[in-house]
């Protein structure tokens, strides 16, 4: 069978389960495709810390604590490797067996551009670069050409579906991207009648780590401002709503907002792990979010790995709009806002037909982010038979 590696942030982001779920799905589901697959994450020494969050040593991180368990949890112990630097210290497989596996891969599978060790990357003879980030990466690319390895990379596929046609204002420079979308595994995430249907949540991160990005003279707001538009959200409906939130004590006067707005606001570390964070997604009612203003400013059609799960567990999902209704029918399972009072609406409409909103959630997932047939697609236009 045909060996694809997947390039992807996990020990990076520990205890963020919602992000180990996007690298496992292209990971498992190139699995159920017939390929023989394998994780590869680099991360840099700079990025290890310890559980108070100090940097510390690779081997006694809490970056691959992470790791390890995580892979271990979903049998991946053998076909996983954690790289520290460029290649100093290597969890899992050795330098020389790390060679022969990208020598043997018929593609890399790079998702932002996680595998930057020139060594290594240069031995597969395909790599194609997953955009899950769209403007901040073409932005990025634009103001530092190279500084991104886009060059180094054979395809370039974007969940910004929009990105390269009219409806979207984010220039491509010289790379071609492909649209591709969010995949799930279905059998990961079956529906779920667990959960009280009036009973709005979603996981979060208050500030993005990328910051408010400014390009061509426009400064674009990030999902903390995103969310301010619509704080009041809690007090003009009859579900309640909580925030699975990672906040930091210096934004004790937004969570204290957030607090005399009727919202409920638990630990996202709470919803770390892959299995806690799945829990909490099949236990809720349905979701509601906003997006990152890039996302939402430039039409971009991002859509969140996030929302795709929650659908796929059979939950409404009431979410910003970023375009994507040019890509996914909107009304039933899916609601889209741009307003306030927009929101509001579709959050009376789930409340009128929670049942049939339910079931259309599913169906979504089904037709638009079922792994076979969204990594099916991603094969066939990377030239990949298993």
């Amino acid at each position: 069978m045909s060996t694809v590696v997947v390039a992807g942030a996990l020990a990076n982001k520990p205890g963020n389960g919602g992000e180990a779920w996007v690298r496992l799905s292209w990971l498992l589901g190139l699995r159920q495709l017939g390929f023989t697959t394998y994780l590869l994450e680099q991360i840099s020494p700079a990025d290890c810390v310890d559980a108070a969050g100090c940097r510390t040593a690779f081997e006694t991180s809490v970056n691959l604590a992470y790791f390890r368990q995580v892979t271990q949890d979903f049998g991946l112990s053998t076909a996983a490797s954690l790289i520290c630097g460029n290649g100093d210290q290597i969890h899992g497989a050795s330098a020389s067996e790390l060679h022969a596996i990208a020598d043997a891969a018929v593609l890399l599978v790079n998702i932002s551009g996680n595998l930057h060790w020139p060594a290594l990357r240069r031995r597969f003879r395909r790599r194609a670069y997953v955009d899950i980030d769209p403007g901040f990466t073409q932005f990025w690319q634009a103001q530092t050409p190279g500084a991104l390895g886009l060059e180094a990379h054979d395809l370039h596929f974007t969940i910004g579906e929009n990105i390269g046609t009219p409806a979207c204002d984010i220039a491509t420079g010289s790379i071609a991207w492909r649209p591709t979308r969010q995949p799930v595994c279905l059998g990961d995430w079956t529906v779920s009648a667990s959960g009280a249907p009036d009973r709005f949540t979603t996981v979060a991160r208050w500030r993005s780590p990328c910051g408010a990005p400014e390009f061509g003279g426009r400064r674009f707001t990030a999902k903390h401002h995103e969310f301010r538009r619509v704080m009041a959200f809690p007090e003009r409906v009859s579900q309640t709503c909580e925030l699975a939130l990672r906040i930091d004590a210096a934004d004790a006067t937004d969570l204290g907002r957030l607090r005399r707005h009727g919202w409920t606001v638990v630990d996202a570390a709470s919803v770390g792990a892959p299995d806690t964070f799945r829990e909490y997604v099949r236990t809720s009612g349905a979701e509601f979010s906003v997006a990152q203003g890039v996302y939402v400013a430039t039409n971009s059609g991002w859509f969140s790995d996030r929302t795709v799960r929650y659908l796929a567990s059979g939950k409404p999902a009431l979410v910003q709009n970023t375009g994507f209704d040019t890509q996914y029918p909107v009304g039933d399972g899916l609601l889209a806002f741009r307003t306030l009072d927009e929101a509001v609406a579709g959050a009376r409409d789930i409340d009128r037909r929670y049942a049939e909103h339910s079931a259309a959630a599913r169906g979504l997932a089904e037709r638009y982010f079922d792994a076979g047939v969204v990594l099916g697609r991603f094969a066939e236009d990377a030239g990949l038979a298993p």
